[in-house]
């Protein structure tokens, strides 16, 4: 396999630049680039950034670079989704010293088929073996795993990377996840098909996430998710909603609840009721 770097596409973070985000995920530079230093700033970085798909929510400008992601995330309140969750993630273990490619996924791809590929990007990372880095699939993972066939138990919720028929890896999410599975190949790294799926994802009006509100941070022991105006705190044996109620009530949940500085959230509000407004014509 060619090592594909994360700073393939643009990024190559500096000295200044790294500190800064260390300082942002309150996490020292690791000793050693061994599995512990790797899973501690897997976890810190989920447990700071908030993964959202606002951009393409509300059509605001949108970028697939990981330098566009650090101006947004490290150096701004906002989260951002897989292309930027797992990209910014990739530069910073670039940066330390880890062995990091980038891999070009398909979430759904055992509905969608092949058109699916290049809607997700994840990370392969080489220590005494391959793992898999994700921080970008929303409500999965929030350590890195051995890049291998088998189950996988974390907080009490159940994952597993299971082979397909054609040669992929199916990464299966817990039963509560939001998006079902995503494939993906130990080899494949397709900058192309990402980067062009990106711009139907943000733009066009079949996206789901030109359509859906969709917002999720993890906690310690689960996580809270935004749908449009429904709000859920899912644990792994337990999941209770909630119904956001007004335009306040959006911009306090962003505040409070997913530490986001969203600006005009009244706009945001106004999008939501518009297409509950559509839903129950």
């Amino acid at each position: 396999m060619t090592h594909a770097p994360s700073n393939e596409i643009g990024m190559t973070l500096t000295a200044s630049q790294l500190d800064t985000y260390l300082a942002r995920i309150r996490v020292d530079r690791p000793i050693s680039l061994d599995l512990h230093g790797l899973s501690k700033l897997h976890r810190a970085h989920l447990m700071t950034f908030t993964w959202e798909a606002l951009d393409a929510f509300m059509g605001w400008p949108s970028s697939i670079t990981p330098a566009s992601a650090f101006a947004k995330m490290v150096e701004g309140r906002r989260g951002g989704w897989c292309y930027e969750m797992n990209g910014l993630f990739g530069a910073v273990l670039d940066a330390l010293g880890f062995r990091v490619t980038r891999l070009c996924g398909g979430v759904d791809r055992e509905k969608l088929g092949d058109i699916a590929i290049g809607n997700h990007l994840t990370l392969r990372v080489d220590l005494d073996r391959p793992y898999l880095a994700e921080v970008g699939v929303a409500d999965a993972i929030v350590e890195p795993v051995p890049l291998a066939v088998g189950p996988i138990s974390q907080r009490g919720f159940d994952f597993s990377i299971m082979p397909t028929e054609d040669g992929w890896l199916r990464f299966n999410n817990h039963v509560h996840g939001i998006a079902h599975s995503f494939d993906f190949r130990a080899d494949h790294s397709d900058e192309a098909a990402m980067a062009g799926t990106h711009s139907w994802l943000i733009r066009d009006p079949a996206s789901p996430f030109t359509n859906t509100l969709a917002v999720l941070r993890h906690t310690a022991d689960g996580y809270v998710a935004l749908q449009n105006d429904c709000l859920r705190t899912v644990k792994p044996n337990s999941v209770s909603e909630h119904r956001i109620t007004s335009a306040d009530h959006l911009a306090d949940t962003f505040e409070t609840i997913f530490d986001l500085e969203i600006p005009r959230p009244e706009r945001v509000w106004d999008k939501v009721q518009a297409i509950g407004r559509d839903k129950a014509a």
